[in-house]
């Protein structure tokens, strides 16, 4: 117990000294967490808005289709397999159509995709049931970006322009029967959702889709011709690759913090270890080893990394806990800058994992800083310690 006695003593005796070094250690400490949480909650957030508004459970998509290229959405549509229809049928998956328009919003030209779905879905979270109505136009479904894009509101008369599979073009006119908002642009900007069996109608594609969406936690069924499947996973890879990127970038943050307060750290033992020659030296004449003296230290750095998680705590668990109710409000409302599913404010989310890699990343580094000054002890003979020399 003699070394652990002596380590809490010689922390507590450190007066301002140790405080201050708490006090940028625990700046860190919480600085990391925040900064974490603040990635983990842009994972999730961006996450789950994507499942719910347009992953679901997995897609499967005709294989001439690709959503980067606008080019394939014309002859991207084929019939859908019979087992993908009975899911449909038992309200297991939803099917969508998809098939480019032009629209004239004000006497203006625009390109536009028009898609098919049910109305009375629920695989997605999308208000479809408001394309309900019964008119001569068709009910159309819109996103507040689009609505704003585009000078519409709800209850406008929009002429659409398309062309078959037949290769005739054709005209009508559509009303905005509602719009909605979403974190998700994919399934927004230059987005027109209309009734799947009107689409159908207008496109002579009868029985047929672009992409078949199933539900969360549904397993993929058999592979069939012309149709390929991308899981959950495959749907989210991109927004797991920019979390993943930004994680990294924020990593210099992280650098930066810890290698101010390890430099804190490493000086204030350099000055305790010269100011102390004479006491180490007694210490060791008394029969504790070098390697022991060398322990007594790092348990002191070790000790004060625990200390700056106290203090940090006392000002970190509030301030943090502010941020995950309130949320981090992007500046300039710039959410949608970010190219991902994120509101106007982010949320950041502290799991235990987080507070406990950050709290050994901490430990780790204050107890080699600790170390390193101390291994200059085991140099020092006890003699020369007594009378005050450097080595």
């Amino acid at each position: 117990m003699t070394i652990p006695k002596l380590a809490v003593r010689n922390l507590l005796g450190g007066g301002t000294k140790f405080w201050l070094n708490a006090v940028v250690l625990s700046l860190s400490f919480v600085a990391i967490i925040w900064a974490q949480g603040l990635m983990e909650g842009l994972d999730e957030e961006a996450s789950l808005a994507t499942i719910d508004d347009e992953a679901g459970g997995g897609h499967y998509r005709v294989e001439s289709y690709d959503p980067l290229d606008p080019f394939t959405y014309q002859d991207a549509h084929g019939p859908v397999p019979a087992p993908l229809q009975a899911r449909i049928d038992e309200g297991k998956a939803a099917a969508i159509l998809l098939v480019p328009a032009t629209i004239y919003p004000q006497g203006r030209v625009q390109s536009a995709v028009l898609k098919g779905i049910e109305p009375g879905q629920k695989i997605l979270s999308l208000p479809t049931s408001r394309l309900t109505a019964a008119s001569d136009e068709i009910p159309a479904l819109i996103g507040a970006r689009m609505a704003e894009s585009v000078g519409l509101k709800e209850g406008d008369i929009l002429t659409v322009r398309w062309r078959d599979a037949k290769g005739a073009f054709d005209a009508l006119e559509a009303v905005i029967a509602g719009i909605f908002e979403t974190k998700v642009a994919t399934v927004d900007a230059g987005q027109i959702w209309v009734p799947l069996a009107r689409l159908r109608d207008m496109a002579a594609m009868p029985g047929e889709a672009t992409i078949v969406v199933l539900e969360q936690g549904a397993a993929a069924a058999e592979s069939f011709s012309g149709w390929a499947f991308r899981d959950q996973a495959d749907l989210l890879a991109d927004i797991r690759a920019f979390v993943r990127m930004k994680t990294i970038g924020s990593s210099i943050f992280y650098v930066l913090l810890l290698s101010l307060a390890a430099l804190a750290i490493f000086n204030t033992q350099i000055l305790s270890i010269w100011r102390r020659r004479k006491e180490i030296g007694t210490l060791m004449a008394m029969g504790m080893t070098r390697g022991r003296v060398i322990g007594l230290f790092t348990l002191e750095g070790s000790l004060l990394a625990f200390l700056a998680a106290l203090v940090g705590a006392v000002y970190g668990i509030p301030l943090l806990a502010y941020f995950a109710v309130k949320g981090f409000a992007m500046p300039g409302g710039q959410g949608d800058s970010f190219g991902l599913a994120v509101g106007q404010s982010l949320y950041p989310v502290y799991s235990l994992g987080l507070v406990a890699a950050t709290a050994v990343l901490v430990f780790a580094t204050t107890a080699v800083v600790s170390y390193l000054p101390a291994r200059k002890i085991a140099k020092l003979k006890p003699t020369d310690a007594l009378k005050g020399k450097r080595t």
